[in-house]
């Protein structure tokens, strides 16, 4: 495997200039990410069940956690993201005020203990159960083992959910133990996590940095947190529904008020304030970071204008008698002085955004050039919890283009374009072929202009992927774009690019498929939606298939019809057919993703079926097997 390389000397230019544009570095977040430390395990190293880890911080031994003013930070890596990489190194159990705790550095994600009249209600299971059963057990091993008494989704981003069975079991969940979401959070998880989670899951490796080597030259941190754990995920729905902001709840003793905030950070989302405590989770609202409006693994753009508006109310409703916020990720803010002003600049940060880049698009400027042109006032520029760890300046005044005006910025050049790898040919043929084009680029690299080496040679990349000269000087050019990267996020997609591009992936034999973790946990309506998407509409064709189809688990029953090439499903209505099914979700689940066959499901007694069975099997051989590890940086 080809090892990266070092920073070239205008790299090394560009964070010598950012440093001088930075906000005085002094020690007071380090304290804060310290502040009410109780106790951690050894680099809060959890295994799964093969003993294999899933999250292990000794990976990242490399990065300091003391407060040196960045003196220590690599040529590879920004300075402001060394920075922000030294505050989530900080791991553990802390007491954020007694009664409220958090298990940070476990997962991406914050995993927060509220400690009511009889056990502990749990905020956000991160992302896999093994390091929320991991943090569950550090909590209970110094303040006692207590039952898990209720769960609050804050959203509907999987780590915020998908570490459910760390903290529950079946048996918890059976019996109805209340698992509170806002409304809309099972539809916004299904369609985010499982309708498009293969392509999103593949995307979020480059974003995550999950496939590159720890250390300088590779992953540092996220921003957001440092990486995402690799254990189960699973989506159980919620019992509980927060339609309404005003909304009070007393769980477990605990009084919750709780805001909902749909169309923020996502399109499911509240915030909750616990009048005992004086304490204002702002779920992920408000992180120590610009978020994102677009994230680049995928998902919709999400609404910087309702995004602001709601961190408005919650300074309306809240901000008065809170003495502390705590949020999903990152480290809270004590005092109300302290986080009234937090809340306010995380408030303006998108509204300007925003606005501004609707004042220059209204002037006529592109996605591109706005985002060219677009820079912070001074008194948001001036705050570290502004800056572009997660989310860029760049990227969301292009997604607010995009929510208001779509893809296309009005020149008709853009409006058809060729696909990659046929304008890859014509762009190489017109600079002369592969020869002359690499000639320009290499001397484009030797100036520095990475930007522009990337955009040509990404031509000649599509036109030849064969062309292993294409294919390094492209991961030079995008490896240093890399590391100097303020954006966790933008980190991990150059230097996985260029990871894979100096080391193209072998094919896969069998595909491995993404999200099919969580489709066994689905309520049938979403199991059968996700069906849909599966249909491969060119071998459907013209075939006319319906059946009736009971879920034995549930008791539930549908018909599903399939016609013009789309897939329909139709719960409790009656059709004449002539194919009946029966099954439980799991085994549906077993014959989508090829963990068994109709022949030994039938063999098995895991389905039951009266009438054709070649027609069903037609309809099975319809969905197509999604492979995770599909092409990126290659046709």
């Amino acid at each position: 495997m080809e090892n990266p390389k070092d920073a070239t000397a205008a790299t090394r230019r560009a964070h010598e200039a950012l440093r001088a544009a930075l906000p005085p570095d002094t020690p007071d977040d380090f304290a804060l990410a310290r502040k009410g430390f109780i106790g951690t395990i050894p680099d809060a190293k959890v295994l799964n069940a093969a003993g294999h880890p899933v999250w292990d911080m000794g990976t990242f031994s490399f990065i300091d956690t003391a407060h040196d003013g960045c003196t220590g930070c690599p040529d590879t890596v920004n300075p402001s993201l060394w920075r922000q990489s030294k505050l989530n190194a900080i791991h553990g159990l802390f007491e954020v005020v007694p009664g409220i705790y958090q298990v940070r550095n476990f997962d991406l994600s914050n995993i927060t203990f509220i400690e009511g009249d009889t056990g502990y209600i749990v905020i956000d299971p991160l992302i896999s159960a093994e390091p929320a059963a991991a943090a569950l057990a550090l909590m209970r091993n110094h303040r006692g083992d207590k039952p898990v008494t209720a769960v609050i989704y804050t959203h509907s981003h999987v780590d915020h959910y998908g570490g459910i069975y760390g903290v529950l079991s079946d048996a918890d969940i059976e019996r109805g133990l209340q698992i509170i979401a806002p409304e809309g959070f099972l539809e916004e998880a299904v369609a985010e996590n499982v309708l498009a989670g293969n392509a999103m899951g593949r995307r979020a490796t480059y974003m995550y940095g999950a496939l590159l080597p720890r250390g300088p030259k590779g992953h540092v941190d996220a921003g957001l947190g440092k990486t995402v754990s690799m254990g189960q995920v699973s989506l159980v729905p919620p019992t509980v529904s927060i339609s309404e902001t005003g909304t009070k709840l007393v769980v477990d003793g605990v009084e919750i008020v709780f805001q909902v905030t749909p169309d923020t950070e996502a399109p499911a989302e509240m915030n909750f304030y616990f009048p005992q405590f004086k304490a204002l989770c702002m779920a992920e609202n408000c992180s120590c970071q610009l978020h994102n409006l677009y994230t680049p693994r995928g998902a919709q753009v999400r609404d910087a204008k309702s995004w602001s508006w709601y961190i408005d109310e919650a300074i309306e409703l809240f901000a008065a008698d809170a003495e502390l916020m705590f949020a999903s990720h990152h480290w809270p803010r004590w005092g109300r002085e302290a986080t009234v002003a937090f809340l306010k600049k995380q408030r303006d940060l998108y509204k300007y955004i925003h606005d501004q880049t609707l004042r220059l698009a209204n002037h006529g400027l592109t996605p591109l050039e706005i985002a060219e042109v677009l820079a912070l006032p001074p008194t948001l520029a001036s705050e570290w919890y502004t800056r572009d760890y997660y989310g860029t300046l760049n990227h969301n005044a292009k997604a607010v283009y995009q929510r208001y005006l779509g893809w296309f910025d009005g020149n008709p050049a853009n409006l058809h374009k060729l696909p990659p790898v046929e304008a890859g040919k014509r762009y190489v043929d017109l600079a002369g072929g592969a020869d002359a084009l690499l000639q320009k680029a290499r001397a484009a690299f030797d100036k520095g202009e990475y930007r522009w080496v990337a955009e040509i040679v990404n031509h000649l990349v599509f036109a030849d992927p064969a062309n292993a000269d294409a294919r390094h000087l492209q991961a030079d050019a995008l490896e240093q774009m890399g590391y100097q990267a303020e954006s966790g996020p933008w980190r991990g997609f150059y230097l996985t690019a260029a990871m894979e591009l100096r080391n193209p992936r072998p094919p896969s034999d069998v595909p491995r498929q993404g999200a099919a973790g969580q489709l066994k946990t689905l309520p049938a309506e979403q199991l059968l939606d996700s069906l849909s998407v599966r249909l491969n509409g060119v071998k459907a064709g013209t075939r006319q298939l319906a059946f009736s189809l009971t879920f034995t688990d549930t008791a539930e029953h549908f018909a599903l019809t399939l016609e013009n090439a789309v897939l329909h499903h139709y719960k409790d209505r009656k059709i004449a057919v002539a194919v009946a099914i029966a099954l439980t979700r799991a085994a549906l689940v077993e014959l989508v993703v090829g963990e068994t066959t109709l022949d030994a499901a039938i063999a098995e007694k895991k389905v039951s079926i009266a009438g054709d069975v070649a027609a069903f099997a037609d309809f099975l051989s319809l969905l197509d097997r999604f492979d995770f590890w599909f092409e990126i940086v290659l046709p």
